[in-house]
C-alpha cells in the first residue's frame, strides 16, 4: 500500500488525552481498561506502595464527609469502586438500612471488590456501568463519591451530569482525586517520585510499569482544582468546595444537589 492510500486518520474527530499522548476520544475507554485489566489484582497493593499508605488516611476522610446515617435508610453509590476500598468504609460508617452500590466498567476491578466483600454481601450490590451513562435510575442515592477515577473518565461532564441525575434532591456529591502540589520542594520531590521511582515500583510489584507511567501522566492531565470545581457548579451543583490535603497531592472536591 503506497503512502497516498494508506488510510489517514480524521483529523476532524474528536481527540483527548490518554497519559501524554493525544488519542481519539471514541479509544480512550478501551485503553484506560486495558490498564486496569493489568492491574486489579495488585491495585491496592500499590496503592499503599506509591502513597506510602496515605490513600487509606484520605479515603477515611472521604467517608467522614458522606456521613452515613446509622438509623434512617442511606443509599451510597460509589462510582469507579472496583475493589471496594471506599464502599466498606461507608458501610462500617453507615447502619444496617445502608445500601452500597458499587459500580465500575472494569469488569477485572469489579471482581476483585465482590471477592474481597463477600463476607459482607447483603451491604452491597454491584454495578458493570459507565460513569458516563449509569444504568441507573434518576434521584435515587443520597450520596455519590469517586475516588482517584474521575480522571479516568473520557467525557467528564457527562460524568458530572449523570452524578446529579442519579442524586437525591439534597445529595452529596464528593470525589477524591489527586491534584497539583502546591508546596515548594515538595512538587519537585512529587514529580521525581512519581516519573521515575513509581513506574519501575509497577514492574516490581504488578510486573508491568507501563499502567503506572499513564497513571501518573493522567494526574498531571487532570484540569486544575479551580477549573475542576467551575465543571462541577456547571453540571448544575451547588455549595462546591475543595479541600486540599497532603499539600495538595490529593483534593476532595464536595458538592450538593440543591
Amino acid at each position: 500500500m503506497t503512502d497516498q492510500t494508506k488510510p489517514r486518520p480524521d483529523a476532524s474527530a474528536p481527540t483527548t488525552h490518554f497519559g501524554f499522548t493525544d488519542v481519539a476520544l471514541d479509544r480512550k475507554q478501551g485503553l484506560v481498561d486495558d490498564v486496569f485489566h493489568k492491574v486489579a489484582e495488585r491495585y491496592d497493593v500499590m496503592n499503599d506502595a506509591m502513597s506510602g499508605g496515605l490513600h487509606r488516611v484520605w479515603k477515611d476522610v472521604l467517608v467522614s464527609m458522606v456521613k452515613p446515617s446509622r438509623e434512617a435508610p442511606f443509599r451510597h453509590l460509589d462510582v469507579a469502586g472496583g475493589t471496594g476500598d471506599v464502599a466498606k468504609r461507608v458501610a462500617k460508617a453507615g447502619g444496617p438500612s445502608t445500601e452500597v452500590t458499587v459500580l465500575d466498567i472494569n469488569h477485572d476491578m469489579l471482581r476483585v471488590g465482590r471477592d474481597r466483600l463477600a463476607d459482607k454481601a447483603r451491604a452491597f450490590r454491584y454495578v458493570a456501568g459507565n460513569a458516563e451513562s449509569l444504568p441507573l435510575p434518576g434521584s435515587r442515592f443520597d450520596c455519590y463519591t469517586i475516588a482517584f477515577g474521575i480522571r479516568n473518565v473520557p467525557r467528564i461532564p457527562l460524568a458530572l451530569a449523570e452524578a446529579y441525575r442519579v442524586l437525591k434532591r439534597g445529595g452529596h456529591f464528593l470525589c477524591l482525586e489527586f491534584s497539583a502540589v502546591d508546596v515548594p520542594v515538595l512538587d519537585h520531590a512529587y514529580d521525581l517520585f512519581s516519573f521515575q521511582v513509581i513506574p519501575r515500583m509497577g514492574k516490581m510489584i504488578a510486573g508491568d510499569g507501563e499502567p503506572y507511567r499513564y497513571l501518573v501522566e493522567s494526574i498531571r492531565r487532570f484540569p486544575g482544582v479551580d477549573t475542576f470545581s467551575d465543571m462541577i457548579a456547571d453540571a448544575g451543583f451547588r455549595r462546591v468546595k475543595a479541600t486540599r490535603l497532603t499539600g495538595g497531592v490529593v483534593t476532595i472536591h464536595s458538592a450538593w444537589k440543591l
